[in-house]
């Protein structure tokens, strides 16, 4: 800074009012500040400015690599928080990199709040709640005393069951997604589906995870059966992408043969080649009030901890066909 200062024949203060978008420098000043800055290749060095203040306008967001039901979020996350005057800073969950340690790398870094996409058990969420500002999406840890975020998922999937016995469909499969996010919600509602149609006996619930490899497993399973279901209900857009790569090459039609649904309406879903008939969350709806919610926290502006509930829609595109006997 003082480099600069000099250059520009400026002092170090007016430079640092020019960094910080202060009042008190003319826009010539203010020119000649950044001419001479980008010349000199000099940054502002951020993370100095934010140890000396009390705040550091940073939301931290967990994410889970190779999700794209979380990238989709995030890119509607930054427009929100910049908004309303915050930058985001990411920390990504992989199988060498916990949850727990995911989060604690974005308190290291003084976020004054969390968004958590990745999954996390409702003990530890509970103590990052007591530490910073924090918002949960897509769980259902009602006790853990945080704003939670989610599409209402029992309704999704009555919509795609309703979708699918109205094409004429029983023999209906779910392949759940473990102890996911959501997935206790879908199972069981898929459970009271079947049940409400006079179709339980006909419900049969495949363990899987939300993984392209759950549908890859799912649909090994059924294939070594010898008898396939007319359809079948995936965890999510993911795990239902194995299962159409798999039946696919073992020479199953989609949806001729088997018809699936998925669940999320990611980005993929709508690729010409894919064409996933699935359950579609409000994304830009779980960003604007995961963010706000989280910002209210921080500003104390936020009542008790709250659920916030969005409502999903099913999207019918050429995966779901009425079965070869109707």
């Amino acid at each position: 800074m003082a480099d600069v200062a000099a250059r520009a024949g400026v002092s170090r203060a007016l430079v640092s009012l020019v960094f910080r978008n202060a009042p008190g420098a003319s826009e010539q000043t203010r020119e000649r500040v950044f001419q001479v800055a980008e010349e000199i290749g000099y940054r502002p060095d951020s993370a100095a400015r934010l140890l000396a203040s009390s705040r550091t306008k940073v939301l931290g967001v967990t994410i889970t690599l190779r999700h794209p039901f979380h990238a989709e979020i995030v890119e509607r996350i930054y427009p929100v928080a910049e908004e309303l005057g915050y930058e985001i800073l990411l920390s990504a969950v992989a199988p060498t990199h916990s949850e727990h340690r995911a989060i604690d790398a974005l308190l290291d870094h003084r976020c004054e709040g969390v968004i958590l996409l990745a999954e996390v058990d409702e003990h530890y969420l509970s103590t990052v709640g007591k530490k910073v500002p924090a918002v949960a999406v897509s769980t259902r840890a009602t006790g853990a005393g945080v704003d939670l975020v989610h599409s209402a998922e029992a309704k999704g999937v009555r919509q795609a069951l309703d979708h699918l016995i109205t094409l004429g469909h029983k023999k209906i499969v779910h392949i759940d997604g473990g102890d996911g996010a959501g997935s206790t919600e879908r199972r069981r509602a898929y459970r009271a589906a079947m049940r409400k149609h006079d179709l339980a006996g006909f419900a049969r619930v495949i363990p899987g995870d939300h993984t392209e490899q759950a549908g890859v497993r799912g649909a090994e399973l059924m294939l070594s059966e010898g008898e396939l279901p007319t359809a079948v209900l995936a965890s999510n857009d993911r795990c239902a992408l194995g299962l159409l790569d798999a039946l696919r090459r073992a020479g199953v039609r989609v949806p001729d043969d088997v018809s699936v649904v998925g669940y999320d309406d990611s980005h993929v879903a709508t690729l010409s080649y894919i064409d996933l008939t699935t359950v579609h969350q409000d994304v830009e709806g779980i960003a604007q009030r995961a963010v706000r919610a989280v910002v209210e926290r921080i500003e104390g502006t936020g009542s008790e901890s709250r659920e916030i509930v969005l409502e999903p829609s099913l999207v019918v595109r050429g995966t779901t066909a009425p079965p070869r006997s109707v």
